[in-house]
């Protein structure tokens, strides 16, 4: 009786440097790699008519303050000005440094947008376009280039229709809908970290290997001694 009870005792103290060990990784893990945030448009799709003012919606989900990054809205169909001979890329709205960079900004929309800078600390980089013209019709992108993350960017498609009557139409999608990473951009792969959808399930599998093998050890150990103890002196 008393070997058996020295047993468990050695079995519950296996199991509690196990469990200690479990904790800690997955607290760690919690840290260390905090979800991604993925850059968001919703809806992708907006009906409008000459005159209207319009917001492009576009978000970071889960939400994080992004006040120090900058974040740019292009129109990625246009090409540059072939009368440029830099072929400089122009943007519809840049913003850096806490306001708007006019330097690069289209002409046609000078004095027309608007970014929600309050909202910025909540994730929200919505783009508002005042008195928008036939020539606005287009697919807008919104990119935040310094953002730690694989998704770092959303398209949203405007539609200008001189007949449409009533207020800007935001159809609703679903999330996974709003999700747009264009398949031709070449990511740097260091820009993002692993979330934790990829890493736990990992740990767990490391731990699981552990526990087996500290289990392992402890029977073969036990078996050992049980072996000993009824072989003759």
């Amino acid at each position: 009786m008393r070997i058996f009870l020295h047993e468990l005792d050695d079995l519950s103290v296996t199991l509690t440097r196990v469990s200690f060990f479990l904790h800690t990784t997955l607290l760690w893990t919690t840290e260390a790699f905090p979800a991604q945030s993925v850059v968001m448009a919703s809806p992708r799709l907006i009906s409008s008519a000459p005159g209207d003012d319009v917001v492009l919606r576009c978000h970071l989900e889960p939400p994080v303050d992004i006040q120090a990054l900058t974040v740019e809205w292009s129109k990625p169909d246009l090409r540059p000005d072939p009368s440029d001979p830099l072929r400089r890329v122009q943007y519809v709205h840049v913003h850096r440094n806490g306001g708007e960079v006019t330097d690069m900004k289209l002409r046609s929309y000078a004095g027309r947008t608007e970014l929600l800078t309050e909202q910025l600390r909540h994730g929200n980089v919505s783009l508002k376009i005042l008195n928008v013209t036939l020539a606005d019709a287009a697919r807008y992108r919104c990119f935040i280039p310094k953002l730690k993350s694989a998704v770092r960017e959303a398209t949203v498609q405007l539609v200008v229709d001189p007949n449409y009557i009533g207020e800007p139409t935001e159809p609703q999608l679903s999330p996974r809908d709003s999700q747009t990473p264009d398949p031709d951009e070449n990511l740097d792969p260091t820009a993002g970290r692993p979330g934790r959808s990829h890493v736990i399930p990992a740990v767990i599998f490391s731990v699981a290997v552990i526990l087996g093998f500290g289990i392992g050890c402890f029977l073969k150990h036990n078996n050992h001694r049980q072996t000993t103890s009824t072989t003759p002196g």
